[in-house]
C-alpha cells in the first residue's frame, strides 16, 4: 500500500482552545491520533468518529511508550496508507522529541509536516503575570531542562547561573531543590525572584512565588504538584496576571453523556473558566441498517408530523436524508415537532424551522401539545431512541392519534468507572439513561457536588436514584446547563 502521511502537531500547553487552527484542521481530518497524556482530551473530539485514538503516556512519573515504539507506531500507521496526526503537548520542539519522530519519518520515506504549538515555557508565566523579557530587565530568555534522561541537571547549569537574563526550567519540579542550590552556588544571589506556575494554563493552575532562598519551603507548603514551570529571574518579581477573570474560574465540573454533548458542554465549560472532568461516556450507535426507517423516509409524504426528541435524532434524520438522496422540498407539507431548543438549532442548520416546541421541554409537554394541535385523520412519525419514553405514545394513542414509532439509535456505554465517588463542585446528566448508567455502575456523588441536570424526565430518573437535590437547566441544552451553573456559582459567591 502506498504511504500515508503524518502531521507533527504541538497542542499548545493547557487547554483546548490554545492549539492553532491548523493543527485542529488536521486532526479533524485524521485516520489516526496518536497523542500525549499532558493534551486536554477535549482535543480528542475534534477527531472523527472513526478515527483511532492512541494514547502514548510521555507524563512525568508515569507508565508511557518508549519513544522507539511511539516511532514504530508512526511509520507503521503510515504505511498502511494513513493520515496520522500525532498531537503533542506544548510544542513539538521544546523538549517534545519531535526530531526524533521526525528522524524515523525520513528514515522511512514517509511524507511529514510540523504544526508549531505554544510552549508552556512562554505560555506559562506569561499566563501567571509574568514576562519572561521585559525592557532595560531582562534581554534573554533560556529554556532549560529541569532533569536529563540520567536525570540529573544539565551540565551548563554553571553558565545559565551566570547570566542576566530569565531562566525557564521545564520538567524540573522534582529537581528544585538542586537547581536552587546550583544557581546559588554559581554566583545567582539568594534574594533572585523565583516562582513555580503548576498547571499554568489550565482551570487549576498555582503559582507560588519566592526567592532562590525561599520558593523551595514556599512550593512544599503550597503542596505544588506536576507539571510545573520554573522562573528565575528579575521579571519574576512581577505580577501582570489578568484582571479579566472568567465566571467558572477555580470551579470543578464532571460531565456525562454522549462524547458529542461532553465534548461541546466541556469546552464551553472550559472557556468559562472550569477545571473539566469527565464520566461514563455513553455513544450513540446509529441504526445503519434500518430498512424502517429508510421506508418512512421514502414515505414521508404519508405523515403530516415529523416528530424529533433530541438533537441525535436530529441529526441521524438529516444524515439518513443525505444518504438516501432525500430532498428536503419532499417535506413541504410536513410539520416537525420538537421537544426543545437544541433539537429545533439543528433543524434549523439544515433550514427546516420546527412548528411545535412545548413550553416546558419534556416528552409528556409535547405529547400534550401535539394531541392539541394535531387533528383527526393526522398522521404521525416519531423518529426517536431504543428506550424513548412510552409516555409520548400513550398520550397519543389515548387521543387516537395515529402514529409510527421508527427507533432510529441507541445510547450505549463507551466508558464506566465503577464505584467511583464524584467529589467535584458540580455534576451534569443530559439524560435518565446517562444517570442510570452512572448509579448502576456503583458510582456515588459526595455531599457538597451539586447536580444540575436537563429536563424533567432526567431529574425523574436522578429521584430514583434517592437524589432530591438538583437544579433542571430552564433550557433543554447545553446553553442551559451553562447558565444554571454559572448562576449557582453566583450566587454562592454573593
Amino acid at each position: 500500500m502506498s504511504n500515508g502521511r503524518v502531521y507533527i502537531v504541538g497542542a499548545g500547553c493547557g487547554d483546548f482552545d490554545l492549539i492553532t487552527m491548523r493543527g485542529a484542521e488536521y486532526i479533524r481530518h485524521c485516520d489516526v491520533l496518536v497523542y500525549d497524556s499532558l493534551i486536554d482530551v477535549s482535543l480528542l473530539g475534534f477527531a472523527p468518529e472513526t478515527a483511532e485514538k492512541i494514547c502514548v503516556g510521555k507524563r512525568s512519573g508515569r507508565h508511557s511508550e518508549k519513544q522507539e515504539n511511539i516511532n514504530e507506531i508512526l511509520v507503521e500507521k503510515a504505511r498502511e496508507g494513513k493520515t496520522v496526526v500525532r498531537l503533542k503537548g506544548g510544542d513539538p520542539f521544546v523538549f517534545g522529541r519531535g526530531g526524533e519522530e521526525i528522524e524515523a519519518l525520513k528514515s522511512a520515506d514517509i511524507p511529514f509536516d510540523i504544526v508549531p504549538g505554544i510552549s508552556s515555557s512562554i505560555a506559562v508565566p506569561e499566563l501567571a503575570g509574568i514576562p519572561v523579557t521585559h525592557r532595560n530587565l531582562s534581554r534573554s530568555v533560556h529554556i532549560i531542562t529541569g532533569h536529563t534522561a540520567q536525570d540529573t541537571l544539565p551540565e551548563n547549569i554553571k553558565k545559565c547561573a551566570e547570566t542576566d537574563g530569565t531562566l525557564v526550567f521545564l520538567m524540573g519540579l522534582r529537581n528544585l531543590p538542586d537547581i536552587v542550590e546550583n544557581l546559588i552556588r554559581n554566583g545567582k544571589s539568594e534574594d533572585t525572584p523565583v516562582a513555580v506556575v503548576s498547571n499554568g494554563a489550565c482551570a487549576k493552575n498555582q503559582a507560588v512565588r519566592g526567592t532562590l532562598s525561599t520558593i523551595c519551603k514556599n512550593v512544599k507548603s503550597a503542596e505544588v504538584v506536576p507539571p510545573a514551570v520554573i522562573v528565575a529571574g528579575k521579571t519574576a518579581k512581577f505580577d501582570f496576571a489578568p484582571t479579566i477573570t472568567r465566571p467558572l474560574k477555580n470551579v470543578s465540573i464532571t460531565v456525562t453523556g454522549t462524547r458529542k454533548l461532553s465534548d461541546k458542554l466541556g469546552k464551553m465549560l472550559t472557556l468559562s473558566g472550569a477545571d473539566v472532568k469527565r464520566h461514563d461516556l455513553l455513544k450513540v450507535i446509529e441504526y445503519h441498517d434500518n430498512e424502517v426507517f429508510d421506508n418512512a423516509i421514502n414515505g414521508i409524504d404519508g405523515y403530516d408530523y415529523v416528530v424529533l426528541t433530541s438533537m441525535n435524532g436530529a441529526e441521524i434524520f438529516m444524515s439518513r436524508l443525505r444518504k438516501l438522496k432525500k430532498d428536503i422540498r419532499s417535506f413541504a407539507n410536513v410539520k416537525f415537532a420538537v421537544i426543545g431548543s437544541g433539537t429545533a438549532a439543528v433543524l434549523e442548520k439544515y433550514g427546516i424551522f420546527a412548528d411545535c416546541i412545548p413550553n416546558v421541554y419534556t416528552t409528556r409537554e409535547l405529547g400534550i401539545l401535539l394531541a392539541k394541535t394535531v387533528k383527526s385523520g393526522k398522521k404521525v412519525l416519531i423518529l426517536r431512541a431504543e428506550n424513548g419514553s412510552p409516555e409520548l405514545t400513550r398520550i397519543l394513542a389515548d387521543n387516537n392519534i395515529d402514529f409510527d414509532d421508527v427507533k432510529t439509535y441507541d445510547i450505549q456505554l463507551e466508558k464506566k468507572q465503577d464505584n467511583s465517588v464524584v467529589d467535584t463542585d458540580f455534576i451534569t446528566f443530559a439524560s435518565a439513561s446517562g444517570v442510570n448508567t452512572f448509579f448502576d455502575g456503583g458510582a456515588t456523588i459526595s455531599d457538597r457536588t451539586s447536580v444540575v441536570c436537563i429536563g424533567e424526565i432526567t431529574a425523574e430518573a436522578l429521584e430514583s436514584h434517592g437524589v432530591n437535590s438538583f437544579k433542571i437547566a430552564k433550557t433543554k441544552d447545553t446553553d442551559g446547563i451553562l447558565e444554571t451553573i454559572i448562576k449557582e456559582v453566583t450566587l454562592k459567591e454573593g
